[in-house]
């Protein structure tokens, strides 16, 4: 029977920001805690599937981030979208969560950053980790498969719209569901999501995600975080974990060689567990099913192991 996931979100207010936090309990053959952070351009409800895939081996919890999937932004604070501020809203909420256990900590892209810009503002907080996973993460701008002028284009387009009132005219005029349907599915980067669909309705579904989405966050946050990856140099600060890195050759955004050397130099040790994976991650509404592929074999068994 298919988990009902909207039963396990809670309410989740700290740092004077309201959102939320999906929490699956334990089952009982599994006492490890998990902690997972979701990636760029998304919501709780586009990655429970991956926390119910977790959920097999423990006691999943993963919050909103703020200005994604209906949180407050930083702005309603007062404070601008960047990494830094990302780094200390996730340490917050690790102190406020996890006082005496210790924790697996699961990062998707975007939220791999966060959690190693947060061990390295945070050291501390390393002694409470049991095991580190970057999920299809990356460290550096220099990390991206983009030529140069599209890293260019990207940038300044995203400084543009990220500054009001430019951020409220796009959001809507831009982010208009008919206006999505048309314009949006033309994209480089819809095309490569959308390759993944079976058929016409499975298509229907992905296209209302995105819709959802892009409708949920705030605007002016999505595309500051978006400069703020194509800027990121994650790899000057060492960390004192070794790291398991889930990755595929066939990410469409990622150098996977270049990922590796930086990591080796960052982390104290590394582990790969490679994918078959058609792209970055799994499809934008990935189930439970299509979510496992970023818990490979090897991973799974280190998961089922007592922390």
């Amino acid at each position: 029977m298919a988990l009902k996931i909207e039963e396990y979100i809670q309410p989740l207010n700290i740092n004077n920001m309201s959102g939320r936090v999906l929490h699956l309990p334990a089952p009982k053959k599994y006492k490890r805690e998990i902690l997972v952070i979701y990636g760029h351009h998304s919501s709780l409800e586009r990655w429970s599937g991956l926390a119910e895939a977790f959920n097999e081996y423990g006691s999943v919890v993963m919050p909103d981030l703020p200005g994604f999937g209906g949180m407050d932004s930083f702005y309603s604070i007062g404070k601008p979208a960047t990494l830094d501020n990302y780094a200390d809203y996730l340490a917050a909420f690790f102190k406020m969560r996890y006082k005496r256990r210790r924790v697996t900590v699961a990062g998707i892209s975007w939220g791999f950053l966060v959690i190693t810009r947060m061990l390295q503002k945070y050291p501390e907080l390393a002694k409470k980790i049991d095991m580190l996973v970057s999920a299809a993460g990356f460290m550096h701008a220099d990390n991206f498969k983009f030529s140069s002028e599209r890293m260019r284009a990207y940038r300044l387009g995203s400084r543009i719209i990220s500054t009001p009132p430019i951020d409220l005219l796009f959001r809507c005029v831009g982010l208009n569901k008919y206006v999505l349907r048309r314009a949006y599915a033309k994209t480089h980067n819809a095309k490569v999501k959308f390759a993944q669909a079976k058929d016409k309705n499975d298509f229907d579904k992905m296209m209302s995600m995105e819709i959802t989405l892009w409708q949920a966050a705030d605007t002016r946050s999505h595309f500051r975080t978006t400069v703020e990856m194509l800027t990121v140099d994650n790899c000057t600060i060492p960390i004192g974990l070794p790291v398991w890195h889930v990755f595929t050759q066939n990410d469409n955004y990622f150098d996977n060689s270049v990922i590796e050397q930086q990591m080796r130099i960052v982390f104290d040790d590394f582990i790969p567990a490679e994918i078959k994976s058609a792209s970055h991650v799994p499809s934008v509404v990935a189930t439970k099913e299509e979510a496992k592929i970023l818990i490979p074999r090897k991973l799974r068994g280190y998961l089922k192991a007592a922390p």
